[in-house]
Parts: C-alpha cells; sequence; structure tokens
C-alpha cells in the first residue's frame, strides 16, 4: 500500500473505467463521490469489479479492488474529510455539473492541513475544465486561502481521449472500454511540488495543442456520425461509418478542422492524416457497439461556442477558410430533437420552435451577428425549422 488517495467525483462508467483505472494502477486508494444512491449502494457493496479493455486484437481484463464510494448527498461531512487529507481529487461529471461539485471541493481544501498541495484534475469533454472547476470553487473560499492557494492546491486541465460504448445490461459495476486512450495534464501549474504520480498520465507543457487536436478531430468525428446517422435511422456509429454518404461526410468535416490544427499547432500535415485515419479506424470499430444516440447526446453542449462544431468552425471563418463539411454536421446537430431519454434534445426542440433563426444562433452558438459563421448558420437553421 502506497498511502495515496484519490477522490473521484462520478461513479459512471468513464470514472470507473478509465479514470479509476488510471489511478488503482498507480497505487492510489480510489473514493468515489456521486448523488445517486442506488449507484453508490452498489459501490459499498461491491468488493471489485472489472475494466474490460476491447481492441482490434482482443479483449483485456483488469481487476480494480482498492475503492470505497460516498454518497455527497447525504454525508457531505465524510466527503470533505476525504478531501482534507487526500493526494489527487479527479472528476468525470460532465461540464455542467462542476458548479454542483464546487462547493464540497471547497470545504475540503479548507480544511486542509498537509504540507502538499492538494492536485486537481477535471477529466472533462471541454477545454479548460479544471479551470471552469477551480472558478466555482474559489468562489467557496475564504480570502485567507485565496491569498494563500498555491499552498492549498495546484489544478491543472487535462484532455481524456478514450471511447466508452453503450455497457450491456447485466455489467453491474464491471466496465467495457476502448484499449486506446490519451490522458494529457497540463505540467506548469505543479511546478515546485511535483506532477502527480499517475501511470499513463501524459504531463505536457502546452495543452492546448493536444485538446484541440482531440476536440476537433475524436470528438467531431464521433458527433457527426452520431448526428447524421440518426437522422438516416442508423443504429450504431460503426453501421453509420459503413454508410459512404456519412463516411465522406465525416472526412470532410475533419479535413477542414486538420487544416486548421496543422496551421495553428505547427503539428504536421503527415502527423494529422495518420491521427485522422486512426481516429476514423477507432470510430468505426464494430466490437465497441457503440449507439448513435448515447453519442449524440446533449446537442446543446455540443453546439456551443466552444465545442466540435462551432469552436473550429468559427476559427477556420475568421480566416476565411472552408466550413462546409462542418455545416453538415451542425444541421443534423440541429435535427436531433426530442430523442428519448435526452433532456438536451428536448429544450433544443423547444428552442427551435420559439425562436426565429438569428435568435437560436445567438442562443444556441454562442455567435453574434457579426462573426463570419453566424451568416452561413442562419439558412440552416432557418431550413430546419421548416423542416
Amino acid at each position: 500500500m502506497s498511502g495515496l488517495k484519490a477522490i473521484h467525483f462520478g461513479g459512471g462508467n468513464i470514472g470507473r473505467g478509465f479514470v479509476a483505472e488510471f489511478l488503482s494502477n498507480s497505487g492510489y486508494e480510489v473514493v468515489f463521490i456521486d448523488v445517486v444512491d442506488s449507484l453508490i449502494e452498489t459501490l459499498q457493496k461491491t468488493p471489485s469489479y472489472t475494466v474490460t479493455e476491447i481492441g482490434p486484437d482482443g479483449e483485456s481484463n483488469f481487476e480494480i479492488k482498492n475503492f470505497r464510494a460516498i454518497n455527497s448527498k447525504h454525508h457531505e461531512s465524510d466527503v470533505v474529510d476525504e478531501i482534507a487529507t487526500a493526494d489527487v481529487v479527479t472528476c468525470a461529471v460532465g461540464p455542467n455539473i462542476l458548479k454542483f461539485i464546487a462547493p464540497v471541493i471547497g470545504k475540503g481544501i479548507e480544511k486542509r492541513t498537509a504540507s502538499k498541495p492538494l492536485s486537481v484534475i477535471a477529466c472533462e469533454n471541454a477545454i479548460g475544465g479544471t479551470d471552469t472547476l477551480m472558478g466555482f470553487v474559489k468562489e467557496k473560499l475564504s480570502d485567507e486561502t485565496k491569498s494563500n492557494l498555491q499552498a492549498k492546491v495546484r489544478a491543472g486541465n487535462s484532455a481524456i481521449d478514450r471511447i466508452v460504448p453503450l455497457q450491456d445490461p447485466d455489467a453491474g459495476m464491471n466496465v467495457k472500454i476502448e484499449k486506446f486512450y490519451e490522458w494529457c495534464v497540463e505540467s506548469k501549474p505543479f511546478d515546485g511540488v511535483g506532477t502527480p504520480p499517475i501511470k499513463g498520465v501524459h504531463f505536457v507543457e502546452d495543452l492546448e495543442p493536444y485538446i484541440e487536436r482531440k476536440l476537433f478531430t475524436v470528438n467531431t468525428s464521433h458527433a457527426t456520425a452520431a448526428y447524421l446517422g440518426h437522422n438516416l435511422g442508423k443504429k450504431y456509429i460503426h453501421e453509420a461509418m459503413a454508410d459512404k454518404f456519412i463516411h465522406d461526410a465525416v472526412q470532410e468535416a475533419i479535413s477542414e478542422t486538420a487544416h486548421l490544427i496543422v496551421n495553428k499547432h505547427g503539428i504536421t500535415e503527415a502527423e494529422q492524416k495518420k491521427y485522422v485515419q486512426d481516429i476514423v479506424t477507432r470510430i468505426s470499430n464494430p466490437t465497441l457497439q457503440d449507439v448513435v444516440e448515447r453519442v449524440g447526446r446533449a446537442p446543446l453542449r455540443k453546439l456551443s461556442r466552444k465545442e466540435r462544431f462551432i469552436g473550429p468552425g468559427a476559427q477556420l471563418a475568421e480566416k476565411g477558410d472552408k466550413v462546409g463539411g462542418l455545416l453538415v454536421g451542425i444541421e443534423a446537430a440541429f435535427r436531433f430533437q426530442n430523442v428519448e431519454g435526452d433532456d438536451e434534445s428536448k429544450e433544443l426542440a423547444t428552442i427551435m420552435k420559439s425562436n426565429d433563426a438569428k435568435t437560436v444562433v445567438t442562443k444556441v452558438c454562442g455567435l453574434d451577428e457579426s462573426h463570419p459563421l453566424f451568416s452561413k448558420i442562419v439558412p440552416i437553421v432557418e431550413k430546419v425549422q421548416s423542416a
């Protein structure tokens, strides 16, 4: 036993199957925090669970044992005590939930007396996820703690890349996950104290190239395939990618984002081309059995200003570069309405029904009328609204 302890917010598949696997393999005791009663109760009754990594060369199984689980809804003070004595806090809760976990993290930081600062890493599909979390945390901290924050906590943004498909209905706490992974964390915030010892994490000086390359390639391609697949009645992503129209549309969208990434971040064309083709191969993998509605859920977030469509589209449009492929994905995303089990798709339908196209683009995409991408999206919204 190394005596290391990690607090992880979010007991879902990414938390159990990606983050906890890395932490557990690095010698951490993992303490899961969640508010879903049934999930926490099951974790508390489960002595171990299995992570199955799926790849083109078959499956590998890993047993996760060294963990506990606490319901923060009913036992907040226990969570505060755990954070006060932890080495690392991670989360995989979704960007919209960060503001809800921030208060208890803030209380835990206030209570810390450890000589080494707490490491905080948000593992979200969002640019600057840890910065966003810490912005909410700082609102809850005393002036005294804020004045000496570096001694209490070090927080690094991260970029994660691993596909977690829809799980088997009888899986329990076991998780199936893609074998491929990338977890990059910025190293600069940990200057002077050392990066947290987590095997498999790639600490980098500048995270933006990794975040944008991942978000604008993996997430853009995945979402484009999902939305077009949903509109054309496909069940799985690999079925969508086998459709020539969808395959070509995905390739066109990520050829545009590749142009941005190569020119902005100095990644070579050959390197980015290989990365793109590796991604297409990954999302086309039939063993993942990845359902299009799972990948497409939360369309409002995915159509937002810094996300996988508008983020690269805005930067390209500002330079006068091509965005036609991205616009195909954007149109398909706007059609992802009233999907069973997805609240954002229902909210999108309401927004589309009760606003004119210009208001929709401002409200959903965060663009103002003067932006060069704005005038390209308005006719698309009008087209979807008239359908």
